[in-house]
């Protein structure tokens, strides 16, 4: 499927914009371009909104107990962003377990251009216990919703093409 920039994009399931965002100067480097550290932090917004969204907000953390523990990050930077763009991360989940789920993000500047993307697995975990924990039943099913409908297409690393329409 072609969209309206003429790239290449999967069919799959995505949820909302998770992370909307505009790059500072103080966010780039020597170089000119954001740093390293800038990606990984809008990554990171993005995945506290992917949690919200699950249904583990703050307040539900909090109450519960709970959290999430990355385990697992991989990033492959495509383009550089500079000072002034405006980028987006869409996300979509390509696994869920009990105790476990493993996601993508997609950083798009405002044009489309595709400028990184990560994959990062969490671990639901109990605060108090400090070991894994499993998801609340409500939590697994809404999470469900949002699992990609061809996983399959993360699987190679780095990701060849971007698969989140724009």
């Amino acid at each position: 499927m072609a969209s309206k920039s003429g790239r290449e994009t999967a069919q799959v399931n995505t949820l909302d914009i998770t992370y909307r965002g505009t790059v500072h100067q103080w966010h780039c480097d020597h170089m000119g371009h954001m740093n390293v550290m800038w990606y990984v932090g809008k990554f990171d917004e993005a995945t506290w909104n992917l949690a919200a969204m699950m249904g583990m907000t703050s307040q539900y953390l909090k109450a519960n107990n709970r959290g999430m523990a990355a385990v697992e990050q991989r990033i492959c930077y495509r383009k550089e962003a500079i000072a002034g763009d405006v980028v987006t991360v869409r996300t979509a989940i390509v696994e869920l377990r009990p105790k476990l789920v493993r996601f993508v993000h997609e950083m798009r500047r405002g044009d489309g251009d595709w400028l990184a993307t990560m994959m990062a697995t969490g671990v639901h975990i109990d605060t108090v216990a400090r070991k894994s924990a499993e998801f609340a039943p409500e939590i697994f099913e809404l999470s469900k919703q949002a699992l990609a409908t061809d996983t399959t297409l993360w699987d190679a690393w780095p990701p060849a093409k971007a698969f989140l329409a724009p």
